[in-house]
């Protein structure tokens, strides 16, 4: 049995793993949120372009932000003993993952740049930037799961 997703009893999970799965869910799901508003207006023959994206973006973004909040802090709660406890290791994974979310950061920007440059709609660019973020954020909570899950090599 695969020990990916095991944390049953007995099973040992860094709190900042744990904010790792949170994070990387939390990203997901509100951008498939997203797209389902957003595609789901563009359905009657509008183009994309015309949809009101605006507030869909923005409810999102917020909601996916105060869930974060909320179930990080439900998990401090379950056990208020871990939420205080960061130690090497964890400062380096965080790190890690950080930096290599950063990379779609700085993707996403220079897509919303070049699309700028080139006249495209904001649809696109904010659009684009959306996604950078959006990668961002589970490319960083991925890295984070594998090097608390398969190891981490400490430099």
């Amino acid at each position: 049995m695969s020990k990916f997703f095991y944390m049953g009893a007995g099973a040992v999970v860094a709190f900042e793993e744990k904010r790792a799965w949170i994070m990387g869910v939390v990203a997901i799901v509100g951008y498939a949120v997203y797209l389902a508003l957003v595609l789901g207006r563009s359905g009657d023959g509008v183009p994309l372009t015309e949809v009101a994206y605006v507030k869909p973006l923005l409810q999102t973004v917020a909601g996916a932000g105060v869930a974060a909040l909320l179930l990080n802090i439900a998990v401090a709660l379950a056990k208020p003993g871990e939420a205080d406890v960061k130690d090497q290791r964890d400062k380096e994974i965080g790190r890690l993952g950080d930096h290599a979310g950063q990379s779609f950061l700085a993707i996403g920007g220079v897509a919303a740049l070049i699309l700028s440059m080139a006249g495209a709609d904001r649809f696109w660019i904010s659009n684009a930037l959306y996604l950078g973020f959006v990668l961002s954020a589970v490319l960083g909570s991925a890295v984070k799961l594998a090097a608390y899950r398969e190891g981490f090599q400490s430099w």
